[in-house]
């Protein structure tokens, strides 16, 4: 060889475009990926280490209850204690949507419920005393 300089200054050279055309195609990957796959079922619950369900969102289809009435499809979001109390319920439906927060189990009138049916909305507490406030705007 005459000249091992210029073979090494080539080599650089090409190692150089190999690594700038590496890192284009990367950035370019990256800039293409428009995340994960979505995710699609008709519900998905997460359980703690014993099990237990602790969270669920699901689609809750329509029905008719015993005296006849009709419950629209909705959909629900629940969060349970460890105990498996229903503590935290989101709903949404096309008549109406809500948020209620029940009190720690043994509680059966300890509760908020905050809701928008119609064109009216109302904030319900209540109590385990009995205390209640009704507020509508």
């Amino acid at each position: 060889m005459k000249n091992p300089g210029r073979v090494l200054t080539a080599l650089a050279v090409a190692n150089l475009i190999v690594l700038v055309l590496v890192i284009a195609h990367q950035i370019g990957s990256a800039l293409a990926d428009n995340g994960a796959p979505v995710l699609r079922g008709r519900g998905l619950e997460i359980v703690d280490d014993q099990g237990r369900v602790r969270a669920s969102i699901k689609v809750v289809p329509a029905s008719r209850s015993a005296n006849g009435d009709v419950n629209p499809e909705i959909v629900l979001l629940r969060l349970s204690t460890e105990l498996g109390r229903p503590s935290v319920k989101l709903g949404a439906s096309e008549p109406a949507s809500g948020l209620s927060l029940a009190g720690p189990t043994g509680t059966k009138d300890t509760y908020v419920i905050l809701q928008a049916k119609g064109e009216v909305s109302s904030l319900k507490l209540r109590n385990e005393n009995g205390g209640e406030k009704f507020l509508t705007p």
